[in-house]
């Protein structure tokens, strides 16, 4: 498996190799510039790519489910949207898992999602997240956490990384504060674009048992698709499960006493 403690040590072991050939015969600066550069792109590529495990463990879909069962998340809420998606959810009889903003939990905490379950998104989703030591990554964990179990029955289980981009801050944090990191193989792209169209389409091409869907709760357009995407799952034969029953993992740990 390509994680990034293997391609590290890969690539030391590779300059070290450079460097005890440098002693015997000069090797151009170029070669130890490439080598470098190169280990620059695999991490940053792999980082960005919340399947990939390469920090960390990501669970972004069940590959054993043969039935026609998806589970849908929804990322950056609560906002006054949310209660739309709600409604939509609750008319078509469908679970979902809500991956809550601290700092929007604070602004919307009346719209926290009863019969859904929630996550951890962090509390600023801030766009030096990714940038963060491991320390900073835990108090926004926590503060976050504590936030969100003010509406559910046990301690937050389970954290989607903003942009879906993984360090190893992030792993580093997460080995503390113990959170399963759930990610999606079905990615709307509605946070990019307002096409409906073109969200919806990708989203169909896309769609097989056990996948995660994921969408936003924070526009218009992303809550008509979603109309259009719950009528798509209906015609088609399609249930709607919560996260927890596709990936056979808690979304809440009781507190050991």
């Amino acid at each position: 498996m390509i994680t990034h403690k293997n391609i590290s040590l890969f690539f030391i072991f590779l300059l070290l190799l450079l460097l005890l050939l440098n002693l015997y015969t000069a090797i151009s600066f170029w070669w130890f510039f490439v080598i470098i550069l190169i280990w620059l792109g695999i991490n940053a590529f792999n980082s960005s790519r919340i399947s990939s495990n390469y920090h960390v463990k990501a669970y972004c879909n069940n590959p054993l489910e043969t039935e026609k069962k998806i589970a849908l998340t929804f990322d950056d809420g609560p906002s006054p949207y949310t209660l739309e998606v709600l409604a939509l959810l609750k008319k078509y009889n469908a679970k979902a898992t809500f991956f809550c903003i601290g700092k929007n939990i604070e602004e919307h905490p009346e719209i926290i999602a009863e019969g859904h379950l929630v996550g951890n998104h962090s509390y600023s989703h801030s766009k030096f997240f990714d940038f963060y030591n491991a320390k900073k990554i835990i108090r926004e964990l926590q503060k976050t956490d504590s936030l969100l179990e003010e509406f559910t029955s046990g301690k937050i289980n389970f954290f989607r990384p903003p942009y879906g981009v993984t360090t190893p801050s992030i792993r580093r944090a997460l080995q503390l504060t113990e959170h399963k990191v759930i990610g999606w193989n079905i990615r709307s792209l509605d946070g990019g674009t307002k096409n409906q169209n073109l969200i919806f389409n990708r989203i169909i091409k896309r769609v097989s048992p056990g996948g995660i869907v994921l969408l936003h709760d924070t526009a218009l357009h992303s809550v008509l698709v979603l109309e259009q995407f719950l009528q798509f799952i209906e015609q088609n034969n399609y249930t709607v499960i919560s996260t927890e029953e596709l990936l056979n993992l808690k979304a809440y740990e009781m507190e050991r006493g």
